[in-house]
């Protein structure tokens, strides 16, 4: 029989629905009946990808036993962290404050008025690895409850009392960061940097696309070679690795070892999105045009594999799936990475002859080539990497190279061919509009970057272009003026957070300047002035994660930390630095205003640079200054092209650029923002116009003379 959470939308809970756990939803029938029996809530947070939520689901929340001794002890309720963020981070603060960490599955337990007095993360079923068990964890507090609940009330009541002194931290506003102050923050990351692997610090290694970016706007702000060169070592082992599925592309979650070998395999929305502006922004800045090839290469996986059919993106994949060779089993387990690896027989039956040119460049090993196998789930198994070059190849299997890149060439459509064969993964097919706004923003930056003469420049804002759309149809609430958060099965609903209006104005301002379409820039403008009337904290600067309008979220927190997901602040702090150039008048200086309150607020020590790095970036590019690119001329004419291959040759974050059809679209684009109405094309030939603070050079038409002001610019 299934529980209460067989109604619900999320793909998380409906996995739940079925266990004998009576699960409630987070809402006002569960409290309501936690009063009535005066018991504790058992509250358990997790997302339906998260590896650890599937073990103990299977070891816990499946077993008659635990079950009973939940319904009978407790009220239990199942929160999805995706879809509900702002439950999420309340109970995640209070887990560190009081464990040291953090993480999914998320177990807390509250008082019938949601205050929480003990929590933690993955509990096995009985103690092992230093973890108390579940059940004894559930027998102790029952039994705490009976006799002793005085003391764990009070203990939540100081808890939460700490919480809140603890988020309220200071309102006391610093200078702007200098060059010194961003110079001693690159610093902080060479320190860490492993000049072996890429990347910083050891193992586990995490991608965090933020640091990146901040880094390359130091290399741009200075010129400097080793910021770069950490920037691009990381990309390039993150890319030859594990961490990237080299027969489907796109990014895994994250590595377990150093070496970014052995991945966590589940694939998320909001990973493929930043590491693909990481990637185009280097291959930019180093002119190397591979980066940009495995950024194409992962935004094929997302069109390909999490497209909704209207325009919008899914979630993520799971990292766990039933092995092909137990596929035929009735109630086989699913097992992590099982759709990703490969036995050295699969290779061979699929490549027969050519076997050894496929074994030799993924590292493919008779016994398994993993060098880490934590929970004996790749025995036997390979995961595929860049092992060798091709002329390592041809060495060492005596063929000549020509003939190891034509069966390299074909070997990963053979590989994609055989995979299609095993079970997939499960897919979350939620929408979430955040998530969705960071994808949006790439697409539009790939085509923001391809001259309009090239096949992905029609592809990537195509695919931008429905994304918008469905965002405007299905997660716009027009009457009240307001986002909202998820779409799924043909349902809209839960308010938008700060981070989905943040995300959502980046997409959009990077969609306007791919495309030129203004009604993206009003919906940008719109959703901007939306999140500063709802979200801004004038007493404190910056923006609050919610409304503080939900009384059983009891902290209204701020988010200073640009972890896997960027903080709503770091994203709206870059839209501020692109809106400060699409505004005028008192607008244009409320932006400014507000953005330079917020990284004073934030970017005060070195040590920022870790914590967050994108609002980091964006105080490089205030302290830099940022150009305005406007080419005047018929998008697909070849001297409009011939500029914008200038263009994009050269690396210049945070410039907004522009081209301008003149007639009826430069009229409806100069109503936004007149300054464009007076640059026409010097004598009807496609024009650059180059401008810094709304002052501008002399107009060129000529590429040569247009690279020669673009190279004047970099240091």
């Amino acid at each position: 029989m299934s529980n209460r959470l067989a109604q619900e939308p999320s793909p998380y809970l409906l996995q739940h629905a079925n266990n004998p756990v009576d699960w409630y939803p987070w809402g006002d029938e569960a409290f309501a009946l936690a009063r009535e029996r005066d018991q504790p809530i058992f509250l358990s947070i997790g997302y339906s990808t998260c590896h650890w939520c599937h073990v103990m689901e299977h070891e816990s929340f499946e077993n008659a036993e635990t079950a009973e001794l939940l319904n009978a002890q407790f009220v239990s309720i199942k929160v999805d962290r995706e879809e509900r963020p702002d439950v999420d981070r309340v109970y995640m603060a209070f887990v560190q404050t009081t464990t040291g960490s953090g993480g999914w599955p998320m177990s807390v337990w509250l008082t019938p008025d949601l205050k929480p007095f003990f929590g933690g993360t993955y509990f096995p079923p009985s103690g092992r690895w230093g973890r108390p068990g579940f059940t004894e964890v559930l027998g102790e507090i029952a039994t705490r409850w009976r006799e002793s609940r005085t003391q764990l009330v009070a203990s939540a009541d100081g808890l939460m009392a700490r919480l809140r002194e603890a988020q309220a931290g200071s309102s006391v506003d610093g200078p702007l960061p200098d060059a010194d102050l961003l110079a001693a923050g690159v610093r902080e990351y060479s320190q860490t940097f492993d000049h072996h692997h890429g990347g910083f610090g050891g193992a586990p290694k995490f991608p965090r696309p933020g640091e990146l970016l901040f880094l390359l706007r130091e290399h741009a702000r200075t010129g400097d070679r080793e910021t770069l060169q950490m920037v691009l070592e990381t990309l390039r082992a993150m890319a030859m690795g594990g961490m990237r599925d080299h027969v489907g592309g796109g990014f895994h979650r994250y590595s377990v070892d150093a070496e970014w070998r052995v991945p966590h395999f589940e694939k998320m929305l909001y990973d493929q999105a930043q590491l693909v502006v990481a990637l185009l922004e280097a291959s930019q800045a180093s002119g190397d045009s591979t980066f940009r090839q495995v950024a194409e290469d992962a935004l094929s996986y997302v069109q390909r594999e999490l497209s909704h059919a209207d325009g919008g993106f899914f979630s993520a994949e799971d990292a766990d799936s039933i092995a092909p060779e137990l596929a035929e089993q009735d109630g086989a387990t699913k097992t992590e990475g099982a759709f990703y690896i490969w036995g050295q027989p699969e290779i061979e039956h699929v490549f027969e002859a050519d076997s050894d040119v496929v074994r030799l460049r993924y590292g493919i090993e008779p016994g398994g080539n993993a060098p880490q196998d934590p929970h004996n789930e790749f025995t036997k198994k390979n995961l595929l990497y860049v092992a060798r070059g091709v002329d390592d190849v041809a060495r060492l299997s005596g063929r000549a190279e020509e003939n190891v890149t034509s069966v390299l060439d074909g070997a990963r459509l053979r590989l994609f061919e055989a995979r299609c064969a095993r079970p997939r993964p499960h897919l979350d097919d939620k929408v979430l509009a955040g998530w969705n706004g960071l994808m949006l923003a790439a697409f539009a930056r790939a085509a923001r970057l391809t001259p309009s003469d090239e096949s992905g420049a029609a592809t990537w804002l195509d695919t931008g272009v429905r994304a918008a759309e469905f965002l405007w149809h299905r997660l716009w609430d027009p009457e009240r003026d307001r986002l909202l958060r998820r779409f799924r099965d043909g349902r809209s609903d839960i308010d938008g957070y700060c981070e989905d209006y943040a995300c959502v104005v980046w997409g959009l301002l990077e969609l306007f300047q791919a495309g030129g379409d203004p009604r993206w820039l009003d919906w940008a403008r719109q959703l901007q002035a939306i999140q500063d009337a709802l979200f801004w904290d004038d007493e404190g600067g910056g923006w609050f994660s919610t409304t503080g309008d939900d009384p059983t979220v009891l902290l209204r927190l701020k988010e200073d930390y640009d972890g896997a997901e960027l903080s709503a602040g770091s994203v709206a702090a870059g839209n501020l630095l692109t809106l400060g150039h699409l505004s005028g008048g008192e607008a244009a200086a409320d932006h400014v205003a507000r953005l330079e309150r917020v990284i004073r607020r934030t970017v005060t020590t070195p040590q920022a640079a870790r914590v967050v790095p994108l609002m980091s970036a964006a105080a490089s590019t205030l302290l830099t200054g940022a150009p305005q690119v406007i080419l005047v001329g018929p998008r697909t004419a070849a001297a409009t092209i011939a500029l914008q291959r200038v263009l994009v040759r050269h690396y210049l974050p945070g410039a907004v650029s522009l081209v301008v059809e003149p007639g009826a679209h430069q009229r409806a684009v100069a109503e936004r923002l007149p300054w464009i109405g007076a640059m026409t094309a010097v004598d009807q030939q496609p024009t650059a116009y180059l401008c810094r603070d709304f002052a501008c050079q002399a107009p060129v038409t000529d590429p040569d003379a247009f690279y020669l002001q673009l190279d004047a610019l970099t240091p």
